[in-house]
């Protein structure tokens, strides 16, 4: 087991040094302190909500499209959502690979 967490900080360790995971820890700083950022993400929460509530209003969709089209076209936001896609997939691949083998083991 001691190898199994060993194996697992390495992991871990590979992917917070990892260039992707580094560039959002930066971008999202940044953006934090983007008040066009911040302003249209609480907008897509509230529309979010707003939408569920209307049980799935077209109109409440397109608003919500608008928005998200919006914060998509600002670049900072759209280099952060790829690195994030990225870092997000190591960690998938991971915890896949993990699953795989925690199954494995248990099913033996």
């Amino acid at each position: 087991m001691e190898n199994v967490s060993k194996a697992l900080d390495s992991v871990i360790d590979y992917i917070i040094n990892s260039n992707e995971y580094k560039m959002c820890i930066s971008l999202k700083e940044k953006m934090s302190n983007n008040s066009e950022i911040t302003d249209l993400i609480d907008k897509i929460k509230n529309t979010q909500k707003k939408y569920i509530r209307s049980g799935y209003s077209e109109s409440i969709k397109k608003e919500l499209d608008s928005y998200e089209e919006k914060l998509l076209s600002i670049p900072i936001y759209f280099e952060y959502n790829n690195s994030l896609e990225k870092v997000n997939e190591m960690i998938n691949c991971v915890k896949d690979t993990m699953n795989d083998y925690f199954d494995k083991l248990l099913n033996i």
